[in-house]
């Protein structure tokens, strides 16, 4: 469910009550903790955190006229989704599964790069916090560029 929202603010006024609570939560914690760099836009109809074009000019491959996503956000019809484009593969995948582990007894709904939390009581903040603060965006963009090459 896409929002056609045009600003993070009107994004967040458009949820129910109890969505909105949470999404201003996590849209908190990762303002507060996402390395500097990352700018805050609505992309995709979800509120993003994008490596601007004055850092990485050539932007997302499938659209350059875009900026690098990197994490979303998004309440979607049955669960928050929370996207972070490095963790399906790699060492970020099996630290995150692992630390999963430690703070949580649900099961983790995880998909290649999504993330839902179907009760927003079951977000572990501080999984979370400590997510959004692994990466910077020099590493964003070769871990991208890499990928990006493989595909071709």
């Amino acid at each position: 469910m896409q929002s056609k929202a045009k600003t993070v603010n009107e994004y967040l006024k458009s949820l129910p009550p109890d969505r909105q609570a949470v999404m201003k939560k996590l849209r908190g914690l990762v303002v507060k903790n996402i390395p500097k760099g990352f700018e805050e836009v609505m992309q995709y109809g979800m509120i993003g955190y994008v490596v601007p074009h004055n850092l990485y000019p050539a932007g997302y491959h499938t659209n350059p006229n875009e900026p690098l996503p990197f994490i979303c956000l998004a309440s979607q019809k049955n669960h928050i989704a929370f996207y972070h484009m490095m963790i399906y593969q790699g060492e970020l995948h099996d630290w995150f599964v692992s630390e999963w582990k430690k703070v949580s007894t649900k099961k983790l709904d995880m998909g290649k790069s999504c993330i839902r939390f179907k009760n927003p009581e079951d977000i572990p903040l501080s999984l979370i916090v400590e997510l959004v603060s692994k990466v910077k965006p020099a590493q964003w963009i070769e871990a991208y560029q890499k990928s990006v090459k493989r595909k071709k």
